[in-house]
């Protein structure tokens, strides 16, 4: 049984939200969020108040306005339980004089790492945000706030644990290096057995961690989660406070999800694991290996088949052993030309796509639409097909990026064919 928050409804299973709250929401006596891209959390002392993450930086606005009507007292804490921009883009508007910022001491390595292609980040996931960005921009503009987005200098920095003692309150930083971060970390308070886990178990709680994202990140590690989940679990938290939606409450239901959610990840590690050690190539892998029923958890962020991928690649690296043209700098486009001239043109090629789809088969449809579309990139029926696969694909998803990704293909596809939008408003 799902505590409700952790399951949403099409598109995705997963509901991305720009901060918009009029008012910060009390969880426990002390305990603030402000929602956003991803949630950030204000924690009251008598001493002072911590901020754990602080959302994008046209975010900032809205959560600071938020935290100052609970409380106005001095920011002692700034904690960032990662490195990703929406976790410490707004660092910069919270941070006051005197106010520690605390991070894992991968921090730096990571946003260095951001910096560095930030644009081609950015660009790879635009697809997936532009509406919500623009929409939260919209917002903060309207607040007459900064909307910059801060690349803080963490002020103290650990490599496994970090404690201290504010109004009377005990805070343990806890290294989780198995999170969507190498400088992931968890927030313990042990006297009121609440875990601040930002996105350790990926951008949604109950589902099968994303391993590698599609807009662009550095694989992560199965086993390296398992041991960061093993340090949660250890803790016996009641109260669990994530990165996205609500809390999940009772440490029957914590410890019974993260069993799942750990003998899962082992499931799809060892079987790939297998399989590799089997000479079973990945294609075959990626088919084959599904969750037993006892071992279910959602799909909605990550996907089994492209965990199955992402660990046989950590292991091998890219060389699936395949083809010859593996190892050579050619485009497997590059004889998409030849394929048509031998088929007897784009409508051959365009009427195979038909037939594929009609079969069920939208994504070899998909396959044969590209390269009808290689030598007649405005051929009518390639994009029809290919809208339609692109369609029935997202009809069947339930997972966050495939279903932008799809939306955003479906949408540029409408374009080419001089078609409105869906009444929906779904891409």
């Amino acid at each position: 049984m799902r505590t409700a928050p952790l399951y949403r409804s099409r598109p995705g299973g997963f509901q991305i939200q720009a901060a918009s709250m009029p008012a910060a929401r009390e969880i426990r006596d002390g305990i603030f969020v402000s929602e956003g891209l991803s949630n950030t959390f204000l924690v009251t002392t008598p001493e002072g108040r911590v901020v754990i993450n602080t959302g994008m930086g046209f975010e900032a606005p809205i959560h600071k306005r938020n935290y100052d009507a609970v409380d106005t007292s001095a920011l002692r804490y700034i904690l960032l339980t990662q490195g990703h921009v929406d976790h410490v883009g707004g660092v910069d508007l919270f941070r006051e004089p005197g106010t520690e910022v605390v991070a894992q001491a991968g921090n730096r390595a990571h946003q260095a790492d951001d910096a560095r292609i930030a644009s081609f980040r950015a660009a790879r996931s635009w697809f997936a945000f532009a509406g919500v960005i623009a929409k939260a921009l919209d917002q903060a503009k309207a607040l007459g706030g900064p909307t910059t987005q801060a690349k803080p200098e963490p002020t103290i920095t650990f490599e496994d644990r970090h404690e201290f003692v504010l109004g009377g309150q005990r805070f343990e930083l806890i290294a989780t290096p198995g999170g969507e971060t190498l400088d992931s970390m968890v927030i313990w308070l042990p006297d009121r057995r609440i875990c601040f886990a930002g996105n350790l178990f990926s951008a949604l709680f109950g589902h099968i961690p994303n391993l590698v994202t599609i807009r662009g990140d550095r694989y992560r590690d199965a086993l390296r989660f398992v041991d960061s989940l093993d340090t949660v679990m250890a803790l016996e938290p009641e109260l669990l406070l994530v990165g996205h939606h609500g809390p999940v409450e009772g440490a029957a239901l914590i410890h019974a999800e993260l069993t799942r959610l750990r003998a899962a990840t082992l499931y799809v590690h060892d079987r790939t694991v297998e399989g590799m050690n089997a000479h079973t190539d990945l294609y075959t892998l990626m088919q084959d290996i599904r969750l037993p029923p006892e071992l279910e958890v959602g799909e909605g962020y990550g996907k089994v088949s492209w965990d199955v991928r992402a660990i046989w690649e950590t292991y091998a690296g890219w060389f699936h052993h395949l083809s010859t043209t593996e190892l050579y700098p050619d485009s497997p486009t590059d004889i998409h030309g030849d394929l048509v001239e031998l088929a007897g043109g784009v409508d051959a090629i365009a009427a195979r796509a038909r037939q594929r789809l009609t079969a069920g088969h939208a994504v070899q449809a998909i396959r044969l639409t590209e390269i009808a579309r290689s030598a007649d990139p405005t051929h009518h029926e390639a994009l029809t097909v290919s809208l339609a696969a692109h369609e029935q694909l997202d009809r069947e998803s339930e997972n966050f990026w495939l279903s932008s990704w799809l939306c955003h293909q479906a949408a540029e596809l409408r374009k080419l064919l001089g078609q409105e939008p869906p009444p929906t408003g779904k891409a």
